[in-house]
């Protein structure tokens, strides 16, 4: 049996602690509220196990962002080989045998993003495409599901839960850009994404454009749409703990849009028919699992188990399962191939 465990980290900044409390109790019933809708709709899974609260949204002067974005993120370019990594192997190193020492293998993953990972509310279990491949990549390591143990990490939060060694890989819809490779290990590509735009219904913009033209936009806090939005025209960018949270703020007209993965964004669109997806993508990259730098020897175990998961068809069987009905393509399309 694979468990799970939460995490109650969440963040905010505001002027007053006053001000904090009535915020972050107005989003809190907001998203219950949401919640319960969609939830007597049959449409959300939300995770149990993440944040008991919405994070209070980060509003950060966007002239501030923009400066503090580095070149390669504006233009979207990568400088470095995202598909660089180890060779793949089934030998034990240090770092395998070490996480085989403390009979677990601890993975971060997502409790909040339907079809990628989130607590189906009718049998109680976490489950999604991302939540397969951690299963999977962690029964093969550890030779026994039960000593695989799923934990819920915040967007903003993935490096850092690494790198204090509160995780031992990540397995969470993680881009790998250059400036993460230079922080963590990732093993080689497993999902090919893009940004996308998220607005509701009733928005009249039919471009990416036109939807982030001197409007109000939201990305998680640490994630890729947040460095595309900051060379934006904004009137305003927020940023919150987790993706789902955006959907919670456009939802309650606090938002005109969302920018997140597009795998992502049909997910958000299947939970809430109240929302729409925007034709156009920018930044297309992948995604990777990733760990510290110095487990070497436990990046080649992930990589072999992620060329048997392929191989053998239990990716595109996942694939099928839960992202196709949404993303409506193939699934090589998605699997990443160097050009």
């Amino acid at each position: 049996m694979v468990t799970s465990t939460g995490t109650g980290t969440s963040t905010g900044t505001g002027t007053g602690r006053d001000r904090n409390r009535r915020r972050a109790a107005a989003l809190r019933g907001a998203r219950t509220a949401v919640a319960l809708t969609l939830l007597a709709s049959g449409a959300l899974v939300l995770g149990a196990g993440s944040s008991p609260t919405v994070g209070t949204p980060r509003q950060v002067p966007l002239a501030a962002q923009q400066e503090r974005s580095g070149q390669s993120e504006q233009t979207g370019q990568a400088d470095c080989d995202l598909y660089r990594s180890v060779p793949p192997s089934t030998e034990d190193g240090p770092a395998v045998k070490a996480v085989k020492a403390k009979r677990s293998l601890v993975v971060g993953v997502d409790l909040n993003s339907y079809r990628w990972g989130s607590r189906n509310p009718n049998t109680g279990q976490v489950e999604g495409f991302d939540i397969d491949l951690a299963k999977a990549i962690g029964t093969a390591i550890m030779g026994d599901p039960d000593k695989v143990v799923l934990k819920a990490v915040p967007t903003a939060d993935r490096i850092k839960f690494i790198q204090e060694g509160r995780v031992d890989i990540i397995v969470r819809t993680m881009s790998i850009t250059c400036e993460r490779m230079e922080q963590v290990a990732f093993s080689r590509p497993y999902f090919t994404t893009s940004q996308r735009v998220l607005v509701p219904r009733s928005s009249t913009a039919k471009t990416m454009d036109e939807a982030l033209n001197g409007t109000t936009a939201c990305a998680a806090s640490g994630s890729s749409a947040q460095e595309e939005l900051k060379t934006r025209p904004l009137k305003q960018l927020i940023t919150v703990e987790n993706h789902l949270d955006c959907l919670v703020l456009m939802q309650l007209g606090k938002v005109d849009a969302t920018m997140t993965d597009d795998g992502l964004a049909a997910s958000q669109a299947a939970q809430d028919q109240t929302v729409r997806v925007l034709d156009g993508e920018v930044r297309p990259g992948v995604m990777g699992v990733a760990m510290l730098k110095t487990s070497t020897d436990l990046t080649a175990r992930v990589n072999q188990v992620l060329n048997d998961y392929y191989t053998g068809g239990s990716w595109r069987r996942a694939y099928d399962t839960w992202l196709k009905p949404y993303l409506l393509d193939d699934a090589d399309r998605h699997w990443p191939t160097p050009r």
